[in-house]
């Protein structure tokens, strides 16, 4: 198993690491968020930037980042536009999906960028080929809000994130039932241990599977979302207790 570094966070190696998303709509909401972090136990902040108002102005938001850089100090950041076909705030092309991950890539404010896996081959590749030319790890993502696809399914998604050269394949899922998180979680496992060669990022969603956000480390999922404020998916808990949860958990396995 290849373990991802960025800013000495060893993604894949011990309790697994938990991202804190930030969803601001404005700039100052942006920091407010980053600020109020504090003495909050976490690895990672994800910026949701399909949030924010001005995403469609590069100058802004590079100029948000750096702001972002400057509160967070060495923290990695991983840069986020979920798309609204995704469950994300906001829609756009894929010409500009793909120009607005490889300037943010280029700018060196950032340290990892979320791309869905399904946007297209050749888009997802020309993201993490830019991404990869200037040092910046890539998450390949996929989101069902709908359902939990076959167990069968769930890995190849994942394994096609791999073959298409991304650092982290992620999947997110929604239960209709208990049955569902014992699918998700057999996927992880079986990707995990028969085919992936780096960390993977899984969870179920919403209450149902709120377990599997915590029991990561068990199956083989090497990170996880807790919010501080507000959350960025259903399902996720307070970023302090996950902590707890993960530690108690990491300590007796």
């Amino acid at each position: 198993m290849n373990i991802v570094e960025v800013r000495g966070v060893k993604i894949g190696e011990g309790t697994p690491k938990i991202i804190v998303p930030i969803v601001g709509v404005t700039k100052e909401d942006i920091l407010s968020a980053a600020k109020s972090f504090g003495e909050v136990k976490y690895d990672i902040v994800e910026w949701r930037v399909d949030w924010f108002e001005d995403v469609f102005d590069f100058a802004k938001v590079e100029d948000t980042a750096k702001a972002l850089r400057d509160v967070l100090g060495d923290k990695p950041i991983l840069f986020t536009f979920r798309t609204s076909k995704e469950g994300g705030e906001k829609a756009i092309e894929p010409a500009a999906y793909v120009e607005l991950n490889s300037k943010i890539a280029a700018t060196g404010l950032v340290d990892m960028i979320d791309v869905e896996a399904f946007t297209g081959d050749d888009y997802v590749k020309e993201i993490i080929e830019a991404a990869h030319k200037n040092n910046v790890k890539v998450v390949a993502s996929n989101h069902d809000f709908g359902k939990t696809p076959a167990k069968e399914d769930l890995v190849y998604r994942l394994r096609k994130m791999q073959d298409l050269g991304a650092d982290i394949p992620k999947i997110a899922v929604m239960p209709q039932n208990k049955k569902d998180v014992l699918t998700l979680l057999s996927a992880t496992e079986a990707m995990a241990n028969d085919y992936a060669d780096r960390p993977i990022i899984t969870m179920s969603m919403a209450g149902t599977g709120l377990i599997s956000r915590l029991c990561g480390e068990v199956f083989g999922s090497a990170a996880t979302f807790g919010a501080v404020g507000k959350v960025s998916a259903p399902g996720q808990m307070n970023a302090k207790d996950l902590g707890t949860i993960l530690t108690l958990i990491h300590d007796s396995i």
